[in-house]
C-alpha cells in the first residue's frame, strides 16, 4: 500500500466549555482554543503506526475548513504525516459535501486506505466515513478498536452494541476509528520545527467542482437547561418520595 489518506477536522478543544453565541446563531469560537478532532487524531496515529510497520509509504492529512485549519494540519505533520492538503472553505461543510470532497481527493491520490475518526465532537454526526464508502463504492469498517493489515486485506475489530465484532475487508477501503484503538503520540518541539518545512497544499473548495448544497439548515442554537440543585435524602423511602414529587415515578 502506497498512501493512507487521513481526515483532520478543526474543532473546539475538548477541554473547552462550549458557549452559544449571544445571538443564538452558532457556537462561540473567537478566542477559543481549537484542536484536531480527538477521533481524527487517533486515526492519524494509527496511520503512522501502519507506515512505521512498513505497510504504507506515505501518510497524507486532509482538512476541509478555513485558512486557520493550517494549524491543525501542521500539528498532523509534526506528529509524522508526510504532507498535508487544505481544502479551503469559509462556510461549514455538511457530511455529504465533505464525503464528496474526499472522493475527489481519493480519485487524485489513489490511496490504499482512508482513515477517519468515527465522528466529530462538534456535531456528532457519524456520517462522513459511511457516505464516502458508499459513493466511492468500496468496503468500510466503522468504530475500529483494532486494525491488522496483511497485504490487500484488513482485519478490523469493531466496537458494536453487543460487544466486539471482527471483520475482514479488501483494500482500498474506508475505516473509521474509535477511542480505544490507540493513544496518540505527544508532539515534541523538534518535530514542530520540522513540520514547517513539509508541504502543505491549499486548494479553494470551488476549484474541486464539488456540489456543496446542504440538505439541512441550522435554524438556531440553544444552550442546555441549567442543572437544578440536588436534593439530599435520608433513606430509600425519602428517595422514592422525592422522585414522586418530580413526577419521575
Amino acid at each position: 500500500m502506497e498512501k493512507i489518506l487521513v481526515g483532520l477536522k478543526r474543532v473546539v478543544d475538548y477541554n473547552v466549555r462550549v458557549r452559544v453565541r449571544s445571538d443564538g446563531n452558532g457556537i462561540e469560537t473567537d478566542g477559543v482554543k481549537m484542536s484536531i478532532n480527538p477521533f481524527d487524531e487517533i486515526a492519524l496515529e494509527e496511520a503512522l503506526r501502519i507506515k512505521e510497520r512498513g505497510e504504507a509509504s506515505e501518510v497524507i492529512v486532509v482538512s476541509i475548513g478555513p485558512s486557520e485549519a493550517q494549524q491543525q494540519l501542521r500539528t498532523g505533520l509534526a506528529m509524522g504525516a508526510d504532507r498535508a492538503i487544505l481544502i479551503e472553505s469559509a462556510e461549514p461543510v455538511d457530511p455529504l459535501s465533505g464525503a464528496r470532497v474526499f472522493l475527489e481527493l481519493v480519485n487524485r491520490e489513489q490511496p490504499g486506505l482512508v482513515l477517519l475518526g468515527k465522528q466529530a465532537i462538534d456535531n456528532d454526526n457519524n456520517q462522513a466515513g459511511q457516505m464516502l464508502a458508499a459513493i466511492w463504492g468500496c468496503p468500510q469498517a466503522t468504530f475500529a478498536s483494532k486494525i491488522d493489515i496483511q497485504g490487500s486485506t484488513a482485519t478490523v475489530t469493531r466496537e458494536v452494541d453487543i460487544g466486539l465484532e471482527t471483520i475482514e475487508i479488501e483494500l482500498p477501503a474506508v475505516i473509521t476509528t474509535d477511542l480505544r484503538l490507540n493513544e496518540p503520540r505527544y508532539v515534541k518541539l523538534p518535530d514542530i520545527m520540522k513540520a514547517k518545512k513539509k508541504p502543505l497544499d491549499i486548494t479553494p473548495i470551488a476549484d474541486l467542482g464539488v456540489e456543496m448544497a446542504s440538505a439541512y439548515t441550522n435554524v438556531a442554537f440553544d444552550p442546555p437547561e441549567q442543572r437544578t440543585k440536588g436534593v439530599m435524602v435520608q433513606d430509600v423511602a425519602g428517595l422514592v418520595d422525592a422522585l414522586k414529587d418530580k413526577g419521575l415515578i
